[in-house]
């Protein structure tokens, strides 16, 4: 049973430690260690494999399967002007989703082993560990698994012609996403509005994780009223 006197050791795999925190998981995820180095999450090689990522993989792969999904729509007789703005469309969907997933999925409140296990595979690794390097972006393998869902909704919902370029202007939005978000963490942007979204970004890990979910840009926490205080005024 779960006792909040667990410690968890950092030099053994982490996967399955973090479950028996119980209650005092959100507070240990929270507390951040800013370190370059990759922890351990499994014993196992194979599966640990799986959980490292460099972010350059993103767009290789994702990008010309992006380019290949709004060429099916072309083909299927949907004008070029018509592709460019569906995909417009899908990546302005896409930073709706980014959002969502990252305020009540990534953030979702967890208390039980496997809830707390879940969780750290998914976001809290990220929160824990903000520097790694390796565990920044999403693994392809599980990207692909996602899309089938996505893709069945989307069929679901749009016209023939105009899904499959639906799809790839959410991957677009997907892979500006993570790039960002890698780029976030790792560059060191001077001025302008990439400095802007760098501390924006870092408030959130830092200050108030509980505000500032957007990642490519602050919109939607404007439109839910989700934007963090500013640097001064008192946090709720």
């Amino acid at each position: 049973m779960a006792t909040k006197a667990f410690k968890v050791d950092l030099q053994k795999p982490l996967v399955f430690q973090v479950g028996q925190l119980g209650e005092s998981y959100d507070d240990w995820v929270h507390q951040p260690i800013v370190s370059k180095e990759t922890p351990r999450f499994f014993a196992n090689d194979f599966l640990e494999f799986f959980t490292r990522t460099v972010w350059w993989v993103v767009p290789i792969i994702w990008i010309p399967f992006a380019f290949w999904l709004a060429s099916i729509s072309y083909n299927m007789g949907l004008p070029p002007s018509e592709v460019a703005a569906v995909v417009v469309g899908g990546i302005f969907m896409w930073t709706l989703l980014e959002y969502t997933l990252h305020r009540f999925l990534f953030h979702i409140k967890t208390t039980s082993y496997w809830g707390n296990t879940f969780h750290y595979l998914i976001h809290g690794c990220h929160h824990k560990h903000p520097m790694d390097g390796l565990r920044l972006v999403f693994p392809p393998l599980a990207t692909a698994i996602l899309l089938v869902p996505l893709w069945n909704l989307i069929k679901l919902l749009a016209p023939q012609a105009i899904a499959p370029a639906l799809l790839a202007g959410g991957l677009f939005g997907y892979v500006m996403y993570d790039c960002t978000h890698y780029y976030l963490h790792h560059a060191k942007p001077s001025k302008g509005y990439s400095y802007n979204l760098k501390r924006y970004h870092m408030n959130h890990h830092f200050r108030v994780h509980s505000k500032g979910y957007g990642i490519t840009s602050s919109f939607w926490d404007k439109v839910f009223r989700t934007l963090p205080p500013k640097f001064g005024e008192k946090k709720n």
